[in-house]
């Protein structure tokens, strides 16, 4: 959970927990635990992105003999991840802070690490796989942090998140035997 609580005095952050203090609102969130829950979401958003990007390219790279089969499913993957990008900055902006979305701020937000040059097919699936189990343990940082502040929109978010992520780790892995 430090992680999460440091998120809010990183320097990347800054503003957007500044422009949080300047605009109080007031659907039954406490500005305290409004700022810690952007904070959350906008690693989960980071984690999402970066892995968007990885798989995204992972797609557009692929080569050997399972080409045409994992080709198809990076598709999947990244097409899916793309729409959860989405949603997930859309709770951001309905907590009334601006959402991270510039490579710099992902970049100093995420816990996936940046593919190095062109992998082999299974070094890219195993790479995806600790992507989404990535995504699982950040989730379950934000959960007791939005359970306290009583947040049941992005308890929701989270709950469809960590469903979807933990079925494609398993997927992955199941490649990987």
């Amino acid at each position: 959970m430090n992680g999460i609580k440091d998120a809010v005095d990183d320097h990347v952050l800054a503003t957007t927990f500044q422009r949080l203090l300047e605009r109080p609102m007031d659907t039954g969130i406490a500005e305290s635990s409004r700022i810690e829950v952007v904070a959350g979401l906008s690693r989960f958003l980071a984690d999402s992105y970066t892995l968007y990007l990885k798989t995204h390219h992972f797609h557009w790279n692929v080569t050997g003999p399972q080409f045409n089969d994992l080709h198809a499913m990076f598709m999947v993957q990244y097409t899916e991840l793309w729409t959860a990008v989405d949603l997930i900055a859309e709770r951001i902006r309905s907590l009334d802070a601006p959402a991270p979305g510039t490579y710099r701020e992902f970049a100093a937000l995420t816990s996936i690490p940046e593919s190095q040059g062109v992998p082999r097919a299974m070094d890219m699936v195993r790479q995806v796989k600790e992507g989404h189990e990535t995504c699982c343990r950040t989730i379950r940082q934000v959960f007791p942090i939005a359970g306290k502040a009583n947040d049941q929109a992005t308890l929701d978010l989270l709950t469809q998140r960590l469903v979807l992520h933990e079925k494609t780790a398993w997927m992955l892995r199941s490649l990987l035997e």
